[in-house]
């Protein structure tokens, strides 16, 4: 994969994370029902976003970034914009799913360097 693919890939990435981070703050702050049009607006934005991302990249990595971010992020939206207390587990946590989902890619890179190198 190119280095252009591969930028628009993970901008993919990116973007899908985003917007599920924006769809779950809706599910928080929701109090009349027009404010549920945006929501599932975001969430049909978010999930097409979510497929291109996976058209390019693993599904695997791509999902792991995705449900990475959605936690962590998630649980920062939670201590930053609903006042929830901030634990050292909470920090722990956290800190190992961003190892996890790093090592994934690294073991993605690796297979898919291995995988060009028996073509060539």
């Amino acid at each position: 994969m190119d280095s252009q693919t591969k930028r628009k890939a993970w901008t993919y990435v990116a973007l899908t994370s985003f917007f599920e981070l924006v769809w779950i703050y809706g599910f928080n702050v929701a109090s009349d029902w027009w404010h549920w049009i945006f929501i599932v607006t975001f969430i049909f934005i978010d999930f097409h976003f979510l497929t291109k991302a996976c058209e390019l990249l693993p599904t695997g990595t791509v999902y792991a970034v995705f449900a990475a971010v959605g936690t962590v992020g998630v649980a920062l939206m939670d201590i930053i914009f609903f006042h929830e207390p901030l634990s050292v587990a909470k920090v722990v946590f956290m800190i190992v799913i961003v190892i996890g989902v790093i090592g994934l890619n690294v073991a993605d890179s690796i297979d898919e360097k291995k995988a060009l190198r028996g073509v060539k």
